[in-house]
């Protein structure tokens, strides 16, 4: 499929998609890229409707109608005001966090309805950057992606690993149906396949088609043999 537009691919906070996008724009300077920011709550529909061809999403994520391929893991943060007594810890377990007051929803907290002590509240919709502001003026507390922690990096917070805490997945996804040659590009660039790899594979046979038979080389006449020293010794002697 040749397209003239830019193809774009989408990303939500916290991805640091750069060297991949610097990649495409190394091999394929004359192929534009627009890099989209997308929020986690449109991640999904931005694909869906066509915004961008790819996004870098975190998972889970609805997989009807769409392909996945899971890229890395990172671990969830605290983020505590700075003179937090729980700052003293070099690390954080989701029982040590029962009795502070969060300011996002803390499902996400594995075994937290069980050790949880606070009263259920209506938290406001905010995004975690507001969220990080909340916890600066010191209330309460977030936890988030070890990423988005250090996209909204402040002075006056700190960041402690949860180790029974959840994982982020991030992952790279597309449509089903989407046959832009771009994305199988795309795909190999943050596969690690080097350009050598890529023009190799676009030079190999389309699947389905047969490749032509090696070419073989005239026969040559075959050269009489000589004979040997010994023979010819022989020969004479008789």
């Amino acid at each position: 499929m040749n397209d003239t537009r830019p193809f774009r691919v989408g990303f939500v906070p916290g991805v640091m998609p750069d060297k991949w996008f610097g990649r495409w724009r190394e091999r394929t300077p004359h192929d534009a890229l627009e890099a989209v920011p997308v929020e986690d709550a449109d991640q999904e529909s931005v694909l869906r409707d066509g915004r961008v061809d790819m996004c870098f999403v975190r998972l889970p994520v609805e997989r009807g109608g769409l392909h996945v391929i899971p890229l890395y893991v990172e671990q969830h943060v605290a983020v505590l005001p700075r003179e937090h007594e729980l700052t003293v810890l070099d690390e954080l377990s989701v029982a040590d966090l029962a009795h502070e007051q969060p300011v996002l929803p803390p499902e996400t907290l594995p075994g937290w309805a069980e050790v949880a002590s606070v009263e259920r509240l209506e938290f406001p919709a905010m995004s975690v950057k507001d969220a990080i502001e909340v916890v600066a003026s010191g209330t309460g507390f977030v936890v988030v992606p070890r990423s988005l922690a250090r996209l909204h990096q402040r002075k006056d917070v700190e960041t402690r690993p949860v180790a029974d805490g959840p994982e982020s997945r991030v992952g790279l996804a597309w449509l089903v149906d989407n046959d832009d040659e771009r994305v199988e590009r795309f795909i190999g660039i943050v596969r690690g396949r080097t350009a050598n790899t890529s023009r190799a594979a676009e030079a190999a046979p389309k699947p389905g088609r047969t490749a032509p038979p090696p070419r073989r080389r005239p026969a040559q006449p075959k050269r009489p043999q000589k004979q040997s020293r010994t023979s010819s010794r022989k020969r004479r002697g008789r």
